[in-house]
């Protein structure tokens, strides 16, 4: 349906997945994280105490993981998950499983 709206007319349509920058960096908007979290291979779990440190932007300690996936490689991508399965955003794992 949008290829036969104009450009000047059209706004938006649909979810927004990613940016490319000027650059040619692509980069994920948090308005992906329901889509990539059903399908992500490597998630991390983390308790209530962890939950708020995250979301105001500060790493995640050993001792706020309350799960992990098996053998996650380091360095890889990570969804990062509360107790009760709701997803909280995305995250690099540092040291492997």
């Amino acid at each position: 349906m949008a290829a036969h709206v104009g450009k000047d007319d059209l706004l938006s349509a649909g979810t927004i997945f990613c940016k490319f920058t000027k650059s040619g960096k692509f980069k994920l908007n948090i308005t992906c994280l329901d889509f990539l979290a059903k399908y992500c291979k490597y998630k991390v779990w983390v308790k209530p105490n962890g939950e708020q440190t995250f979301l105001y932007g500060n790493h995640v300690l050993k001792g706020h993981l309350a799960r992990i996936t098996e053998n996650t490689p380091a360095n890889t991508g990570v969804v990062v998950f509360s107790i009760t399965d709701i997803p909280l955003g995305f995250g690099m794992c540092m040291k492997t499983t």
